[in-house]
């Protein structure tokens, strides 16, 4: 596809527009978080635990990833372990350490209720061009980044 002519911004509308993006994306993971029997931390540990596939994410992973103590991921990973989303399995290296792995059909689940939103991503995302598309992923990839040094920085768990 070839870039179309998109109407020109500034930085502070931008911004604007990202703030909507987030608030509403806020809302509809309460919403999916409730679709599947979840608090929204929960869920979010649970994404992590997904997104890291084979390598299995220690409860000292997640709690950082989170920013929640190792504590309080403990209560999140004995939810998840009740509800049939997550097994621990024992570190092969270190006893003292857990893993976490995802269930199978807990992933399905969790796909099958993001699915419609995602379709409707990539339908969009197909109306802009490769070079579009890199530009995005940029600005994505360094926005996370920069989310997640800004969280290390100023928003420490007690």
């Amino acid at each position: 596809m070839h870039a179309k002519p998109r109407p020109a911004a500034t930085p502070e509308q931008a911004l604007s527009a990202m703030d909507q993006l987030i608030a509403t994306h806020l809302v509809g993971q309460h919403e999916i978080a409730q679709q599947v029997g979840l608090s929204v931390t929960d869920l979010t540990c649970f994404a992590y635990v997904i997104e890291a596939g084979e390598n299995l994410p220690t409860a000292g992973d997640l709690a950082a990833r989170v920013h929640v103590t190792t504590g309080a991921v403990t209560g999140i990973l004995n939810r998840l372990e009740r509800a049939g989303y997550i097994t621990r399995r024992p570190d092969p290296t270190d006893r003292r350490r857990i893993r976490v792995a995802a269930q199978p059909d807990a992933v399905a689940r969790v796909r099958e209720v993001y699915e419609p939103y995602y379709a409707r991503l990539t339908q969009l995302f197909a109306q802009y061009s490769p070079d579009e598309i890199a530009v995005l992923h940029d600005w994505f990839t360094r926005a996370s980044t920069l989310a997640a040094t800004y969280l290390e920085e100023h928003c420490r768990p007690d």
